[in-house]
């Protein structure tokens, strides 16, 4: 599972890629990852679901909806070092001209 993590967060890094990874369901067991994966299969998660929301309005809306604020603020609080960086990112990119998700975050 991390090493898809991984695969899935290389892959998310190209634009021509973010769109088709969502809609193949990727999201969803990203966010599961978040909580449920080992300490490099929840850095992966948290680094793809990073580059998922980059630029994505769609996205940035699946991903909150899929449950990732809460597992990615804990994250930034209580994980590793890279887990902080990678789950900051990915709040920054969630936040980033989307007020819904400014307010779950700051809630």
């Amino acid at each position: 599972k991390e090493k898809a993590a991984g695969a899935i967060s290389n892959l998310a890094a190209n634009n021509d890629n973010i769109v088709a990874i969502a809609e193949a369901g990727a999201i969803p067991p990203l966010v599961n990852l978040l909580t449920s994966g080992t300490a490099d299969a929840k850095e992966n998660a948290a680094g793809a679901l990073w580059n998922l929301a980059a630029n994505n309005d769609k996205n940035k809306v699946t991903i909150a909806e899929a449950g990732a604020i809460l597992p990615l603020v804990n994250l930034v609080t209580s994980g590793t070092a890279i887990e902080k960086i990678r789950a900051a990112a990915a709040l920054l990119n969630l936040a980033y001209n989307n007020y819904e998700n400014q307010v779950a975050i700051a809630e």
